[in-house]
């Protein structure tokens, strides 16, 4: 009901492209021809959503980091068939709510923030899983070096294990390099239950994480 008079749907539903293209397909049905539609996926490309529509031409991603009422920006991608029109009334619209729209330049899986920020959380997980730190020692480093209020464990916490594995997948699927699988220390963590913030454990424990301490960048792992 919502989307049958919308002139811009976007979608964030579980990172995977089955599922993505799937609610691509319905929205393409329930939505006027004019519909421009938007996933604000992670990871994931456009043009492997695209041909779920029967409108190649107005769908992009549109890349929101939350939260966004501290974050406000947004990643603009086209995809093989995207038009002009589509991305400068994309642009427009978001520029009119406050959020800057940043274009990305040419398809990139990951876009410009994500790109970054993953090659972090990658190494981050392969320090502590290789043993050359503990979580909490890779967090303190981060923030004060980086002047943040949160490390990569912690903001890994805030996102859910569950979907930062899910990214991770969707990485190793596109290149088959055995470094981008996701490493053991995540899986483990999963396959306990521990997906962060939402079930009250990950590396850390919620509510009151050791990372919320005021002493926590005044001590070190033993």
């Amino acid at each position: 009901e919502a989307a049958s008079d919308a002139d811009l749907v976007i979608e964030a539903v579980k990172e995977e492209v089955t599922i993505k293209r799937d609610v691509f397909q319905q929205l393409d049905k329930l939505c006027p021809q004019h519909t421009i539609l938007g996933t604000n996926s992670s990871s994931i490309r456009i043009s492997r959503l695209e041909s779920a529509t029967t409108r190649p031409d107005r769908v992009l991603n549109t890349h929101f980091v939350l939260p966004i009422w501290t974050h406000p920006f947004v990643e603009l991608m086209r995809g093989d068939s995207t038009s002009d029109a589509t991305m400068e009334a994309v642009r427009s619209f978001m520029s009119s709510i406050g959020i800057l729209p940043v274009i990305v330049q040419k398809e990139s899986m990951g876009f410009i923030f994500n790109r970054i920020w993953r090659a972090v959380k990658k190494e981050a997980l392969k320090v502590v899983d290789q043993g050359i730190g503990t979580v909490e020692d890779v967090d303190r480093t981060w923030r004060i070096q980086m002047e943040t209020p949160l490390g990569p464990f912690a903001l890994m916490d805030s996102i859910g294990l569950d979907v930062v594995r899910d990214i991770e997948l969707i990485y190793y699927e596109e290149s088959g390099d055995p470094s981008d699988a996701p490493p053991k220390l995540l899986l483990d963590k999963i396959a306990g239950g521990e997906l962060g913030v939402k079930t009250g454990r990950g590396f850390y424990t919620y509510p009151n994480p050791d990372w919320k301490s005021p002493d926590f960048l005044k001590q070190t792992s033993p």
